[in-house]
């Protein structure tokens, strides 16, 4: 094969071996080259070296410049950290109400306003100045004209930096270039900035730094800031929908002295007081329902859940779940419940069901597709586990296909759920519901009246990422107890993330709880979604982050 039809991995390959042959053949040449590329590596290392102490030294050199403006404001009597300062306006508000007025329209209706923000940018010619200010709405021009504030705070305004906090007093105008701004009556020093903020295009970009120092982020990337008061929104309008849907939003504890609720790892602390270990919750479920046993009927929590398992572009160690149980609901009750929260909830935020997410377009319009686990398992892989099907044929066929089979997962409905993560959730784009558990991973979930091997449990998965997970619960106090037996089985065969006895639990089923449907849905998954976002770091304002190089 000539050369040119080698693929470019091949031609590196090859390559390679030629340097290799080379370096056996002239050991000496060989052993010059290695030198020279070691004194060229010192020398770039070197001049990097000398761009950082460069940088440092200028970094340095304005924190000092930037001190001694601090030092001459307050030999002026201006406290460098300021007081309070009244605002009846910002940015937003002077854009919604005056942005369609016209220069002389806004002079016949002289507007008076009081603002307050960051010095994001200024500029002077002669004696006028012009300044972005901006506050949590975004940005307003202000001109500050030495003819109208005079000479000592014209002064004041000149010696001010990028990133001082300010109070203006003025009217609304429009500029000869017709730039909607306020014009300064009243100047007013609030906060000195001791540090200069990143610079625009080669300053914070690097994104573990936006996560770390989130307040710079907020300050240089007005898309974090937009996301950051998008969140609440979002929230607040999941609890109108369930509010007005017979709900009653409660709180339960974040301390747990039983592991329950969900399969993961756990925080463990310790309670001084009562010299016992317990755990931060993994889910609030049994408390939740507990409360349906206790007659509320229908619950919700949204709140803080800590799972001590790894991080990545879908997990946090802390996150927000909403938890919800209806009484006298199920499986179907719950997928309706689901798809009618999803769109209420975008055409209340976003005024769309349209969104772009991963890479994909995602309409969040109902109704969902159904997805049978079983069903999708054949349709992908061929492979019928509707077969009544022993554990050893199970376990063959995972061998087959390539399924790695851990000690605690040699069951057959663990075989199917392992099946189908690795072979249909990367299937799934719009929203779809995945139903039809197998009981070995549902230990809450009630079972197939149809079929005992299964549960009344889905989750929905868009563009396979899981968004919720719900059940027909299970309110049969002696199954539950089977169940909870079985996860101390699995504890003991090494799955680290099987749940505990809770005979508390047990006992009030044996109360009576009515037939219920239960959901929970990762909020912050939700709003990674709505906002289209492809990291959750990007929806949590400080996500949990790995130390830095050197730190302990």
């Amino acid at each position: 094969m000539s050369e040119e039809k080698l693929t470019k991995e091949e031609k590196k390959r090859l390559k390679e071996e030629r340097r290799k042959a080379f370096e056996a053949a002239h050991p000496e040449l060989a052993a010059r080259r290695r030198e020279a590329d070691q004194k060229k590596q010192k020398l770039q290392k070197k001049k990097e070296e000398l761009v950082q102490a460069v940088n440092e030294q200028s970094l340095n050199d304005q924190e000092a410049a930037r001190r001694q403006k601090m030092e001459q404001l307050a030999s002026q009597g201006i406290d460098p950290f300021g007081h309070a300062f009244s605002r009846n306006s910002n940015s937003g508000i002077i854009r919604h109400d005056y942005g369609d007025n016209t220069a002389e329209e806004l002079d016949q209706m002289d507007v008076q306003v009081s603002v307050a923000g960051r010095i994001m940018a200024k500029r002077r010619m002669g004696k006028l100045g012009f300044i972005q200010l901006q506050d949590r709405e975004g940005r307003i021009q202000v001109v500050v004209n030495e003819r109208v504030v005079g000479p000592e705070v014209y002064e004041l305004f000149k010696s001010a930096d990028l990133g001082d906090i300010i109070g203006v007093k003025g009217r609304i105008i429009r500029t000869q270039t017709g730039e909607l701004s306020v014009e300064c009556h009243e100047y007013t020093h609030l906060s000195k900035a001791l540090r200069p903020l990143p610079e625009k295009f080669h300053g914070l970009t690097d994104k573990e730094e936006r996560y770390r120092r989130r307040y710079l982020d907020l300050i240089m990337n007005r898309s974090s800031m937009e996301i950051a008061l998008t969140r609440p929104k979002i929230i607040r309008a999941i609890q109108r929908w369930m509010d007005d849907h017979g709900y009653v939003e409660v709180e339960t504890p974040i301390l747990q002295p039983i592991l329950g609720g969900a399969n993961a790892r756990p925080f463990i602390t310790h309670h001084n007081a009562l010299d016992k270990d317990f755990y931060l919750r993994i889910a609030t479920e049994l408390e939740l329902k507990r409360l349906i046993v206790g007659g509320m009927e229908g619950v919700y929590e949204i709140g803080r859940i800590f799972r001590n398992e790894g991080m990545d572009l879908k997990h946090n160690p802390e996150f927000t779940t909403m938890e919800a149980y209806l009484a006298y609901s199920d499986l179907k009750g719950m997928m309706e419940m689901n798809e009618q929260l999803f769109e209420y909830v975008a055409n209340e935020v976003f005024h769309k069901t349209e969104f772009s997410f991963m890479g994909k377009n995602v309409s969040l319009k109902a109704p969902y597709k159904r997805w049978n686990m079983v069903d999708a398992v054949k349709e992908v892989t061929g492979v019928d586990f509707w077969q009544p099907m022993s554990v050893d044929k199970a376990l063959e066929l995972a061998k087959e296909h390539n399924v790695e089979v851990l000690p605690h997962q040699r069951t057959v409905g663990n075989i199917i759920s392992l099946f189908f993560d690795q072979f249909c959730e990367d299937k799934i784009e719009q929203p779809t519901f995945v139903w039809g558990h197998p009981i070995e991973i549902s230990p809450l979930a009630k079972k197939n009246p149809d079929d005992p091997r299964f549960t009344q449990r889905f989750e929905l998965e868009i563009c396979g990422v899981e968004f919720d997970n719900a059940f027909t619960e299970l309110n049969d106090p002696i199954d539950q107890k089977q169940r909870f037996i079985q996860q101390l089985e699995n504890k003991k065969l090494g799955d680290d993330e099987a749940g505990e006895m809770d005979e508390d639990y047990v006992e009030a089923l044996e109360y009576g709880m009515p037939p219920t449907g239960g959901i929970g849905i990762g909020i912050d998954r939700f709003v990674m979604l709505l906002t289209g976002q492809d990291s959750i770091r990007d929806v949590l304002l400080f996500p949990t982050m790995k130390p830095r190089e050197g730190e302990k």
